[in-house]
């Protein structure tokens, strides 16, 4: 019976699983961004995550041993099932995080890419021969499981993180406890039933519902857990690599971001702004990746920033189920909160405001302001929300070094025709991230992600075959044998 019943009649109860069973006692009511009764939550404690690391360390010696090819047909299966599926899954999202039905059909995209491409990961997975000058002597490399990991995911992404974390981790052979948002928790379990049913053994993957600072907290410090990869904010990710580095457990964090987008004189306006407003205001701003700061030439200025103020006055907000509906709401009426702030404490530091403020919460209109100093104090936030602050500066020198005076670094792109302007800036940017004439927001599957600086602790990639470094350990072995 699956852990998700009846959503559209508000009777429905969101469970963890541990072992391929439902699991939770005391329930509390999930409400959409725009109050709606979603469902009710079936939450986990800390006993909960002892039973879940149990369960995974139980199932996990059949795991590793499972052909790799073998783990990577289950994510295959899985990925072609959750395309059939897309529908009900985007419709999830949205019911839980509010982005449009478009926005979270494609997210399901991604997700099922994510599941393909580390599905064909379980035909790669390989070691090394290494050359040496002695005869009857072997000496290889291979790569193993880590053993049982841990992901703590964000609301922002509730299908596609998961997706992109599970699958390396799944494919190296490891066991998981996964614990989700509690914004958005559905997607994550109807993905652990799906796998299961595409064939994923029970107890390999295990899903706990539940606050971060309890049951996230327990998961952090659990002695049975040997790695734990999060993505959420710079100050939580502090704080677990502070926890996990005192057991010397393994640590990926993929954290904030205030990216940035440079446009040259020689750029088109219209062009630049559309890509800028795609970046800026689509997933109602609520992406990692999004657009918040652009530092535009003198010579493109004026015409950037009307053409840029009239996209973002076009743009139709309203319930994520209405087709008509270009961005949805913000997730929750804190978010909203945060981000009235944000855009009130630029105003009063002397931003112009180009676009109106009348959405009632948790709608938030697209926002665009001018006439901040570069070290305004939005420059230094994480805004997630759909706002973009456009600085004129005098060159591309100028530009890049207010790229870099950013304490984050994921995501960095041009809009520029001067190739060399092109190479100095992906030469000379401090990001994870750059790109030339593309949107800051947007993966493809088999790329590495990450940020430096505060974007990340910029020890492991995310996503492409670069993934599976966090989840593998290399042994080295020396077999030699008589003549």
């Amino acid at each position: 019976m699956s852990s998700i019943q009846n959503l559209a009649t508000n009777r429905s109860v969101i469970a963890g699983r541990i072992n391929g069973r439902p699991v939770g006692g005391g329930s509390r009511p999930l409400h959409g961004p725009t109050g709606d009764l979603v469902a009710h939550l079936s939450l986990s404690d800390v006993p909960d995550v002892d039973a879940a690391v149990r369960a995974a360390v139980d199932a996990q010696q059949a795991w590793r041993r499972t052909p790799p090819p073998r783990r990577g047909e289950i994510l295959t299966r899985a990925a072609a099932i959750l395309a059939e599926r897309r529908t009900e899954f985007a419709a999830a999202i949205t019911r839980e995080e509010g982005k449009t039905l478009r926005e979270a059909g494609v997210e399901v995209d991604r997700a099922v890419d994510y599941l393909s491409f580390f599905g064909a990961e379980g035909w790669r997975l390989a070691g090394h021969e290494f050359a040496n000058l002695e005869p009857n002597l072997r000496i290889t490399s291979r790569r193993e499981p880590l053993g049982v990991v841990g992901l703590i995911t964000p609301w922002n992404f509730p299908l596609a993180i998961p997706a992109w974390k599970l699958g390396p981790a799944l494919v190296a052979g490891n066991s998981v406890v996964l614990k989700p948002a509690l914004e958005a928790p559905g997607p994550s379990v109807l993905l652990a039933e799906l796998l299961e049913s595409a064939g994923l053994p029970p107890g390999v993957l295990n899903v706990l519902i539940g606050g971060g600072a309890t049951v996230g907290a327990a998961v952090v410090a659990h002695p049975g857990i040997q790695a734990v990869s999060f993505t959420g904010s710079t100050e939580i990710g502090r704080q677990i690599a502070a926890v996990a580095g005192q057991r010397m457990a393994r640590v990926q964090l993929e954290l904030g971001g205030s990216n940035a987008t440079v446009v040259l004189d020689d750029a088109e306006p219209d062009v630049a702004a559309e890509l800028i407003a795609r970046s800026a205001f689509g997933l109602t701003g609520q992406a990692c990746t999004a657009t918040s700061r652009v530092y535009c030439t003198p010579g493109i200025a004026p015409a950037l920033v009307e053409s840029l103020a009239a996209r973002a006055r076009a743009v139709r907000i309203g319930a994520g189920t209405d087709p008509a509906t270009d961005i949805g709401p913000l997730v929750n009426p804190a978010a909203h909160a945060r981000v009235a702030k944000i855009v009130e404490t630029a105003v009063r530091e002397g931003a112009v405001l180009h676009t109106p403020r009348e959405a009632p919460p948790p709608f938030f209109e697209p926002t665009v302001l001018t006439n901040l100093a570069p070290g305004a104090q939005i420059f230094e936030t994480e805004v997630f929300g759909p706002v973009v602050a456009v600085v004129e500066v005098s060159s591309l020198a100028e530009a890049i070094a207010c790229v870099n005076a950013s304490r984050y670094g994921l995501v960095a792109s041009i809009l520029t025709d001067s190739l060399a302007a092109a190479q100095t800036f992906t030469d000379e940017v401090r990001a994870g991230t750059v790109k030339v004439n593309e949107a800051t927001t947007g993966n493809q599957p088999n790329v590495p992600f990450g940020g430096l600086k505060d974007s990340s602790n910029a020890a492991f990639k995310e996503q492409g075959s670069a993934a599976l470094d966090f989840y593998t350990v290399s042994k080295s072995v020396y077999l030699r044998w008589a003549s």
